[in-house]
């Protein structure tokens, strides 16, 4: 049952949005030159007849999964490499394929190569010595051999200092010797880990001379090169079907005395000597720049998700007719319900807020790795702060996102075909790794209190915390007059207040004979508290001076739906954290009222361009997998279609039926 014309419901959407879509496209892209590179990148990946899907993955097995998605990942590798010797394979390329919705499109259940390229390259480039490098790093670009990288445990993730993965010099043999002690010590989730990598950078503790120096990274042959089996010393496996990333092949890992050689230390930040001599890193946090590097390019990704997530909530929305607002009138397209609007538009805004915020946050953090290679640490602190408190908030706001744009679809945003289940599985994973979403916010906490400490004593502050600066100076909320301006300076005074009350609740407790560390734990509600609004109030702060920047280089017709987005975006943001702003804030029940009339006047007024502004993340077909969101929105018949694929139909009776049912029915006669 091939569709045929667009949905005449949808159609009219488009016919009458009041800007030119494809404006926003290249905007969204990064530029003319990145949206006609990313028009290429999906012809030669979603037109390859090799990449497609016969059957949709739900119905494979575990086993048959990562068979499925280790010979796509291959193909794509094998075109990796043709457009690196063609000087084709720019950053954009990457993100596209390993981390964006060009990857997501091919593989929906991720890539088992995916953390070679993402960690294990970058591992080696960021903390390995030139000579390292020149040994290791055309070998991983030419995927001679496959890397992943192990740091996380069966009992320990975030907690670094908690690893138990030890590594022993011995001197004699200019060998390392590492074992994982016990049970809880195996390496546990690294992608690609159980049957894909033959190598891994594991992480471990460190121990020269019998003292203990601290983590360190090392190179560890896991598979033989040639038969794959596993290296001696090696018990290695996949860790079995999660919620989501089921083709990602995550697995676990124990080494018994498993010997590698001294070079195999990576050594840039630190050093081993011949003789066991410790050199020590100028500063320990160096030794978590990869980290730091996979943080920022989440919070791009979170963007991605809910882009996803609110285009096929947006299409269908337009497409489903139901309960009458007024009796005497037919069903009325759902999106014409202002709950529905309430559900989906926020979350059009905040992709675009976090994809923005992605961007700069990126941009930040390769200014400041030039810094640091320069030997200038200085805005190290605060881009960990950043990158910490923003892929928590993200990831944890896109997670929610994408189920309110699953709930908006009804019992139908329950069915596979939908995607929102592989999409949401996706999306909620990035709450846990790389840095558990509370673990995360108690880093930024640690950060907020010290230069909160820091501003007490008259110091000036860096600029993404020089609000709390302008607080400790004016202790009252004066002029809140409701404009934008006013509610990204409110939510800076409220943040900067929430950090107040942590550093003073931290004080108290040691007051009360508390250590620090003890204080810290006692107080962690507040200090999460602080570091939820301090990225917030950035998240704010920024949507305020980007995409009014971004308006004043644009038609005036985009320039007028930015400004929607924008102000939905702040408004909401500020409701969903009323409470604090009542806290802090002198605001009136008069005050309170005003926004939640501008908030649906900011949903009645996006109402007319919702569609045409989803169609302008330009999300392929492929890349959105959505019987309910596909662009021509005939969603009946392509959920129908989706039921022809299900095996169960291929057949009018099932075989189970004469071997379990019939006997049942029959056994009373």
């Amino acid at each position: 049952m091939p569709a045929k014309k667009v949905n005449p419901d949808l159609q009219k959407e488009r016919n009458t949005a009041t800007f030119n879509p494809r404006e926003f496209s290249v905007l969204w892209a990064g530029g003319e030159e990145q949206y006609k590179e990313k028009k290429t990148l999906e012809k030669l990946f979603l037109e390859d007849p090799a990449l497609q899907d016969d059957l949709p993955i739900s119905y494979l097995s575990h086993k048959e999964l990562y068979e499925h998605s280790l010979r796509k990942a291959c193909i794509i590798g094998e075109k990796i490499r043709k457009l690196r010797a063609d000087g084709e394979d720019g950053v954009d390329t990457y993100n596209a394929l390993l981390g964006g919705s060009l990857g997501a499109a091919i593989l929906k259940e991720g890539n088992p190569l995916a953390l070679h390229y993402v960690m294990f390259v970058p591992t080696i480039m960021g903390q390995g010595t030139m000579d390292q490098q020149v040994e290791w790093l055309s070998k991983a670009w030419d995927c001679e051999i496959i890397g992943t990288y192990a740091q996380t445990e069966l009992g320990h993730g975030t907690f670094l200092r908690g690893l138990e993965t030890r590594a022993d010099y011995d001197a004699t043999t200019q060998e390392f010797v590492i074992n994982t002690p016990s049970l809880s010590a195996y390496k546990w989730w690294p992608g690609g880990l159980g049957h894909t990598a033959n190598h891994a950078v594991v992480v471990a503790q460190l121990y020269t001379k019998g003292e203990f120096r601290g983590l360190a990274p090392f190179i560890v042959q896991l598979r033989d090169s040639d038969t794959h089996s596993p290296m001696p010393g090696i018990d290695i496996g996949d860790i079995g079907t999660k919620l989501g990333m089921k083709g990602v092949n995550n697995g676990y890992l124990g080494l018994k005395n498993v010997r590698v050689p001294l070079n195999n230390m990576l050594m840039k930040n630190q050093q081993v000597l011949p003789d066991g001599t410790y050199v020590a890193p100028k500063n320990s946090v160096l030794t978590y720049g990869t980290m730091m590097f996979v943080r920022c390019a989440l919070i791009r990704d979170t963007a991605q998700s809910l882009a996803k997530a609110s285009t096929i909530a947006t299409r269908y929305s337009a497409v489903r007719r139901q309960s009458p607002i007024d009796p005497n009138q037919p069903e009325p397209q759902i999106m014409d319900h202002t709950t529905q609007q309430l559900k989906v538009f926020p979350q059009i805004a905040k992709s675009i807020v976090f994809k923005t915020t992605g961007d700069g946050i990126w941009n930040m953090y390769n200014v400041i790795s030039g810094e640091i290679e320069q030997g200038n640490l200085d805005r190290l602190p605060e881009m960990h702060a950043l990158s910490c408190c923003l892929k928590a908030i993200c990831s944890a706001d896109a997670t929610a996102g994408v189920e309110t744009c699953r709930l908006s679809c009804g019992g139908h945003g329950y069915m596979d075909c939908s995607n929102f289940p592989t999409i949401y599985g996706m999306t909620t994973a990035v709450c846990t790794y790389e840095g558990e979403n509370t673990v995360m916010l108690l880093q930024t906490a640690r950060y907020l209190v010290k230069v909160y400490g820091q501003a007490l004593n008259g110091e000036k502050l860096v600029p993404t915390v020089s609000y709390i600066n302008d607080a400790v100076n004016q202790k009252k909320f004066v002029n809140f007059d409701g404009s934008l301006e006013s509610i990204v300076k409110a939510f800076q005074f409220v943040a900067a207040n929430k950090t107040r009350i942590a550093y003073e609740q931290i004080e108290l407790r040691r007051k009360q004979g508390h250590g620090t560390e003890v204080a810290a734990n006692l107080c962690g509600t507040f200090l999460t508290a602080a570091a939820d609004l301090h990225g917030r109030a950035f998240l704010a702060q920024t949507a305020y001076t980007e995409l009014f920047a971004l308006s004043r280089n644009v038609s005036p017709a985009l320039a007028d739906v930015l400004k929607v987005v924008l102000e939905l975006y702040l408004v909401d943001a500020c409701l969903n954290r009323i409470g604090d702003f009542l806290r802090f804030i002198d605001l009136t029940d008069q005050d309170v009222t005003q926004l939640e009339v501008r908030l649906e006047n900011c949903l009645k007024r996006l109402r007319p361009n919702a569609v045409t502004l989803v169609d302008s993340f330009d999300l392929h077909d492929r890349v959105l997998d959505s019987a309910l969101g596909a662009y021509d929105g005939n969603v009946y018949e392509h959920i129908f279609e989706s039921t022809k694929k299900n095996p169960l139909n291929k057949e009018p009776v099932n075989a189970a039926f004469h071997k379990y049912l019939k006997p049942f029915m029959k056994a009373h006669l």
